[in-house]
């Protein structure tokens, strides 16, 4: 299948920022650079409601511990919407193709999303707030630069997705020890206050 390379660098990006994808593959093919975008991502309420939940998550996503909560609600939205734009981009008509596409781009998402949400997770460990934006905004520029530059050689664009996807992987394992040492920290404080808070009260 040739539009597999383009399903799977969309379903990568679409585990990082869904709203992204369909709205940068919508305005590609609503302007006429590329006739490969299906005419559903180009319709006026989707472009418009992609862009309205973008603008949203640019917002959300560069918060400390608001930009966990926001990836744990999106947990099922990324790789559905990897699925969904698979299965256009293959032609959606049900064919044992387009089964495979959705399939691609569901699960690439739903790997991407893992990575970047559990590295979000290994961030917020951190004090500082600076680090969330510059992932944020790196995240960002990367979806827009691959996707842009999957439209046009897909193959390519594929080959940097999946090494991208494999660093992150890896990554992802190795900062797996951090994030729990976080989040039993975190538990034990809730814990003590929980303690602190039952001993304050007056007897009965």
């Amino acid at each position: 299948m040739s539009v597999l390379p383009l399903v799977f660098t969309s379903g990568w990006a679409s585990g990082v920022n869904a709203y992204a994808v369909v709205l940068l593959l919508g305005v590609f093919g609503a302007t006429g650079l590329s006739d490969d975008v299906p005419e559903t991502l180009q319709r006026p309420e989707v472009l418009i409601a992609a862009g309205v939940l973008f603008l949203c998550e640019a917002v959300a996503d560069k918060i400390p511990f608001v930009d966990s909560v926001w990836d744990s609600v999106h947990t099922v939205v990324r790789p559905v919407a990897g699925a969904w734009v698979g299965a256009l981009l293959a032609g959606h008509s049900g064919s044992p193709s387009d089964v495979a596409a959705a399939l691609v781009g569901g699960s690439t998402a739903l790997a991407s999303h893992t990575v970047k949400a559990g590295t979000r997770m290994a961030i917020n460990t951190s004090p500082e707030p600076f680090s969330n934006m510059i992932m944020s905004l790196a995240e960002d520029l990367g979806v827009a630069g691959i996707v842009t530059f999957a439209m046009f050689h897909p193959g390519a664009a594929a080959v940097i997705a999946a090494v991208l996807l494999a660093a992150g992987l890896l990554a992802l394992f190795f900062l797996v020890s951090r994030i729990r040492r976080f989040l039993r920290r975190r538990a034990q404080r809730r814990e003590e206050r929980r303690l602190a808070a039952h001993e304050g009260r007056p007897p009965d």
